[in-house]
């Protein structure tokens, strides 16, 4: 989720009906303000929007700007680099899951690009779009096609930020045309970097094509300024034509590495533990196709408050009680709601009828209708809202390479045949979602043609709290990260799984001296982007309990939970993790 969210869990059959009605009968608050301040614009706290960071903490600033206008932003920046002051950017949506909007200490300074979300300019005949960095994907994908133009690719939750999707990477699925990341289709930015007094302490770069400097901006991570404005390269309006194939995972391995060649927009969804894998099937038509296909994904839509405090009980019974016959059973019949009801996909906006569903691109390309509806006092919610009782979760993100990716599939199906049941768990949130990724020349883009894995699971509230058939998600994630060298998505994940990460940029010594060409003194860079980046240490946290919680990677049985059975002991696959096990497992 930089990032874009997870998939996300629906239960009981029933309960599944009552959903449905509900959430075209009332609507949702859209989300809070993850910035707040006790005295105006100052003493000011930020967290995602999930309300958590992996270490639990909230993050603290001076204060918060929210500047209008690139004149108002370059006044900003000038003002915080005479005083030498930190700063972070941070959007109006906040996804992320690492603290990469915290600024250093408690006297920082927060730059929101909330009012910063206008369209600039517009080419037809160039097919360009010109935003500020604040709009939203959803913003972007509209005005493109109101004026019969087309995003080609992009991130499935819409309510990300231009700026957040290229701070952090954010992408779609495909191996064609020059890839499903977004920044590689920026031609041009403007970005806002602290200067010296000579130039009034701040100046704007103008970046094109052709410029090296581009490559560094393209994912910045926030170190190298406010990026302002981008100009993006667009395609003509098309339509899609999407079907869905479940089949048996057997030949998964093979078949992943080929699938994406044959299908522009293929992705897969994949149930280990119940041996199955959905394949999308997805390519352009010709426009004067019939069909006006629309995908409002299931989980991205409001849900009744109630009903999410009944599935998160639900789960929380199931993990204290060890249920993992009933994870199972439960993560069937989600797989089947999801299935017989087409994920979301309708041919008409309100009906599905059958496959295939055929569409314009801005109407299949991503969803978030949960972040649309009007005020309701919070009767439904988005199902990650930390304003209600609902989901609580890890997400693991991580691409591997395509000539080692069916390595990496067969030693999950080991691990399935070890613990049948072990990843249960997962199917509530709707399986590993599987992406093409290409190579990039963004410096800290993708370094190589490959399959982006989500993974979203369980999170207790207790951070001492095991949770079921714990060492077989922390072998997954060691495994993909380290035996297969695995880029971790840069808005995703716990904090093992950069442990070394920035040494596979093949181009992170060109990025590092931009970035001290443009911010010599660091003051956008904070404590954990100077960590993974390799400029300090301290990505992993050394403490009790550390492990269950992703901060390190066990080496003695404290960083389990040996008071309630879990110690620290090498996995079964991948036989150089260390992993928190129960004995009897």
């Amino acid at each position: 989720m930089c990032s874009e969210m997870g998939i996300f869990p629906w239960l009981p059959l029933l309960l599944y009906f009552i959903c449905l009605t509900t959430i075209f009968l009332v609507g949702y608050i859209p989300h809070e303000d993850h910035i707040k301040c006790s005295s105006g614009n100052a003493n000011c706290t930020i967290s995602n929007v999930y309300r958590s960071f992996p270490d639990r903490s909230i993050c603290r600033a001076a204060e918060a700007a929210y500047p209008t206008t690139e004149e108002g932003l370059l006044s900003i920046v000038a003002n915080a680099t005479f005083l030498q002051k930190k700063m972070r950017i941070a959007t109006s949506l906040s996804n992320s899951i690492p603290k990469l909007m915290c600024p250093d200490g408690e006297n920082g300074l927060i730059i929101s690009t909330k009012y910063l979300n206008r369209r600039v300019g517009l080419d037809e005949s160039a097919m360009t779009i010109t935003v500020e960095t604040g709009m939203t994907l959803r913003q972007l994908i509209n005005e493109s096609a109101m004026a019969g133009l087309a995003l080609p690719y992009a991130p499935y939750w819409w309510g990300v930020t231009i700026g957040g999707i290229l701070g952090t990477g954010a992408h779609g699925s495909t191996l064609w045309d020059l890839g499903p990341a977004v920044h590689d289709y920026v031609i041009e930015l403007r970005i806002v970097t602290p200067a010296g007094p000579d130039e009034g302490y701040a100046k704007v770069r103008t970046l094109k094509i052709g410029d090296p400097e581009l490559d560094a901006a393209r994912v910045s991570l926030g170190v190298l300024g406010v990026i302002s404005q981008v100009t993006l390269q667009l395609q003509p309006l098309f339509k899609r034509s999407i079907t869905y194939v479940q089949k048996n995972d057997s030949d998964f391995g093979d078949q992943a590495s080929t699938f994406g060649r044959q299908h522009e927009f293929a992705d897969f969804t994949w149930y280990p533990s119940q041996h199955k894998v959905v394949y999308r099937i997805d390519d352009r038509v010709p426009s004067n196709t019939t069909g006006n296909g629309l995908y409002d994904f299931m989980g991205f839509r409001s849900t009744p408050s109630l009903f999410l405090a009944l599935i998160r009980t639900a789960e929380e019974t199931q993990e204290s009680i060890r249920d993992a016959v009933g994870k199972c059973i439960n993560g069937g019949i989600t797989t089947s709601i999801l299935t017989n009801a087409a994920y979301g996909l309708t041919n008409d906006g309100s009906m599905f009828k059958g496959y295939p569903v055929v569409g314009y691109n801005n109407r299949l390309q991503s969803s978030g209708s949960c972040l649309d509806s009007p005020q309701d006092g919070l009767i439904t919610a988005c199902p990650w809202d930390p304003r209600v009782k609902g989901l609580y979760y890890f997400q693991n993100g991580f691409s591997i390479g395509l000539s080692k990716v069916k390595d990496f599939i067969q030693d999950v199906q080991k691990l399935v045949s070890l613990q049948p049941r072990a990843l249960c768990g997962v199917d509530l949130y709707d399986g590993f979602l599987i992406r093409y990724v290409t190579a990039s020349s963004a410096y800290l883009g993708k370094q190589e043609d490959a399959l982006d894995f989500d993974i979203t699971y369980y999170r207790s509230k207790d951070p001492m709290a095991p949770r079921l058939y714990e060492d077989i998600l922390e072998e997954i994630e060691q495994m993909a990260v380290i035996k297969y060298g695995g880029l971790p998505h840069w808005g995703k994940n716990r904090n093992l799984a950069f442990v070394g990460a920035i040494n596979k940029y093949q181009n992170a010594t060109e990025f590092l001296k931009v970035k001290q060409l443009y911010d010599p003194l660091g003051l956008f860079s904070n404590e954990w982007t100077d960590q993974i980046l390799g400029i300090k240490d301290g990505i992993t946290i050394m403490k009790d309990g550390c492990a269950l919680e992703g901060l390190c990677i066990c080496s003695q049985d404290s960083h389990c939970a040996p008071q309630k059975g879990y110690f620290c002991r090498p996995g079964k696959v991948y036989t150089d993790a260390r992993v928190c096990t129960r004995l009897s497992s």
